[in-house]
């Protein structure tokens, strides 16, 4: 099939590519010439575990071009995919801007029967909008817009494309629905189910899978929190709680709150949505509320232990983007807890494996970027773990001992056992788990062999 994908950020470049691999014609369009001349050899802007070995093999086979030219991009396509930034706005809402101008372009453009595919998210109307922004110059025979919202996790997109847990489709077309089948046909061979909806339906699909999802989240942190006070290990409790089949294992991690691409925004874009329905979603507006205090919780506790004057003191983060296998930052707990100890008067060393760039476009020369791991622990009075890369999960504990000014580890993620850090001698904070001092011992550490190793989240 020839297909057209409009817009090469994380969904775009990823859906081109993967829908290329399974032997479609693919063109993928961006206004960015500094990239796709990047595309064209075959160097992906993003860091994607597998994505560079698919983008090399397709381009190499020719299934997968680009283009700076939208009329040459869609001349030969039989769908095209809109994968276009919906930023928030003041009030939360998405701005639909990019995908409403790209709808009217193609109204200029297009010459034979169409579909159109809203992959980015948006909000409940969005496919009404876009028909009728192309409807103003075609003839509604030459066009149907279909959503078909992605479900992707930062870190494992390929794969989640590839075999997706099930591939929501919303259109009230039998010819738009013929053509989104065959074409998702080759990803559900084991059985995974393709979802057809009404378009707004599927549009708020998407919207509530991440809230559901960001809640979760939030409630396991604001009962580590609750476990905290009340001198319960929630390590046991999420354990419990995931046995029961009506619950499940999975979102139940705490941590220092969600970021990234998706959660932040699609819950401002749901809430947002609710008020223009004149309902008051009370629940998502407390995971917002909540999700925003819990990334305070790692410099209260750094503050607690040294004080509120933080000047003369310096301090190694591991672990800048926002999950690990990823080198986003948007809305990254990370950013937040540098702000908040420079303004105390700290000094940083900050490491993380893909993210630190990033990051460096953010902050500038506001902190020191290590060469390692182990080059931020010079001069540092602690470490700050806030994100759970697989490298720091079994460091050199000897070394970070020696390192540090003071034996002391404050891990936002819980990557470490209590028992470990008692028996290493550290002063040890984790989340919803008593501290560990080094002479006190805690009577229930986790169970052997568990490891807190979290879900990933979609992206947008």
């Amino acid at each position: 099939m020839q297909l057209a994908i409009i817009g090469t950020g994380y969904v775009g470049l990823v859906t081109g590519t993967c829908f290329a691999e399974t032997g479609n014609n693919v063109v993928c369009i961006d206004i960015d010439e500094k990239k796709i001349e990047s595309l064209k050899q075959g160097k992906t802007p993003i860091y994607e575990p597998g994505l560079d070995v698919l983008l090399e093999r397709n381009i190499k086979e020719k299934r997968l071009t680009f283009t700076t030219s939208l009329e040459d991009g869609i001349k030969d396509a039989t769908v095209i995919f809109l994968a276009l930034p919906t930023p928030p706005g003041k009030d939360g809402s998405a701005d639909l801007q990019y995908v409403l101008d790209v709808a009217e372009s193609l109204s200029k453009i297009i010459t034979r029967y169409t579909v159109v595919v809203n992959k980015s998210t948006v909000p409940v109307g969005t496919a009404e909008k876009v028909s009728a922004a192309l409807g103003r110059r075609l003839d509604k025979s030459l066009f149907d817009v279909v959503s078909n919202p992605e479900f992707l996790r930062e870190g494992v997109a390929v794969d989640d494309f590839l075999k997706p847990d099930r591939v929501v489709i919303g259109t009230s077309s039998d010819r738009a629905r013929k053509v989104m089948d065959e074409l998702y046909q080759p990803f559900v061979r084991q059985g995974n189910p393709i979802y057809f909806m009404d378009e707004r339906s599927s549009e708020m699909t998407k919207y509530a899978a991440n809230s559901y999802l960001a809640m979760r989240i939030s409630f396991m942190n604001e009962m580590a929190n609750l476990c905290e006070k009340a001198g319960a290990n929630v390590d046991w409790v999420r354990i419990g709680m995931g046995a029961d089949s009506r619950i499940g294992k999975r979102f139940l991690f705490p941590g220092i709150g969600y970021g990234g691409s998706c959660f932040p925004k699609d819950v401002q874009a749901l809430a947002h949505t609710a008020l223009e329905m004149d309902y008051d979603y009370k629940l998502v507006n407390v995971v917002m509320h909540v999700n925003q205090l819990q990334k305070k919780i790692l410099g209260a506790k750094v503050k607690n232990y040294f004080g509120s004057d933080l000047s003369g003191l310096t301090f190694a983060i591991w672990g800048l983007s926002f999950k690990p296998e990823t080198d986003d930052i948007r809305d990254a707990p990370s950013l937040e807890l540098i702000n908040e100890l420079s303004a105390a008067g700290a000094s940083l060393r900050v490491f993380d494996p893909e993210g630190m760039n990033n990051v460096r476009q953010i902050m500038g020369d506001k902190v020191y970027y290590a060469e390692d791991q182990y080059d931020a622990l010079t001069g540092a009075s602690a470490l700050i773990i806030v994100t759970e890369w697989s490298e720091f999960r079994n460091p050199d504990f000897d070394r970070i001992s020696e390192v540090l000014v003071h034996p002391a580890i404050f891990d936002g993620r819980n990557v470490y056992s209590l028992d470990k850090m008692q028996t290493l001698g550290f002063y040890y904070e984790s989340i919803g788990r008593s501290v560990v001092h080094p002479k006190v011992r805690e009577t229930l550490a986790m169970p052997q062999g568990e490891s807190p190793i979290r879900e990933r989240g979609t992206l947008d």
